[in-house]
């Protein structure tokens, strides 16, 4: 495999935070894919401060995929085709969907992602190879 990109981002919880007060739920809808908002109502539900943080890695996590396959934040990369998800053994993998998954495929693209946070800020490195 050879690496295609690498993407990380770094992002101020507090941020999000005003940003979801502000424009209220329909912020994470914009953000989040149809699985990831199953999980942020969920955490959220249990304890606010978790769904925020939680958005807030997808959030960074998905700025850091646009990065490493150098689209930015444009057709075919937009928010909800790109979900940042976890397997049993809570290793997050990155899921596509639609023109997205398909634009990847088509280039032979593999990512791998890895998400933190911390009091104020998560940080997320993404890296995109070839196969």
């Amino acid at each position: 495999m050879t690496v295609y990109g690498i993407g990380t981002d770094l992002c101020d919880i507090r941020r999000i935070g005003a940003t979801l007060e502000r424009r209220g739920d329909r912020f994470a809808e914009r953000v989040l894919g149809p699985n990831e908002l199953q999980v942020w109502r969920a955490r959220t539900a249990r304890a606010p401060a978790r769904g925020l943080r939680y958005l807030a890695t997808r959030f960074s996590a998905k700025e850091a995929f646009s990065k490493a396959i150098g689209l930015g934040i444009r057709h075919p990369m937009t928010w909800r085709a790109c979900e940042i998800l976890n397997e049993p053994s809570g290793k997050p993998v990155i899921r596509l969907h639609g023109v997205l998954a398909d634009w990847c495929a088509e280039r032979g693209l593999v990512a791998h992602v890895t998400v933190t946070d911390e009091t104020d800020y998560t940080a997320s490195f993404v890296v995109v190879e070839t196969t």
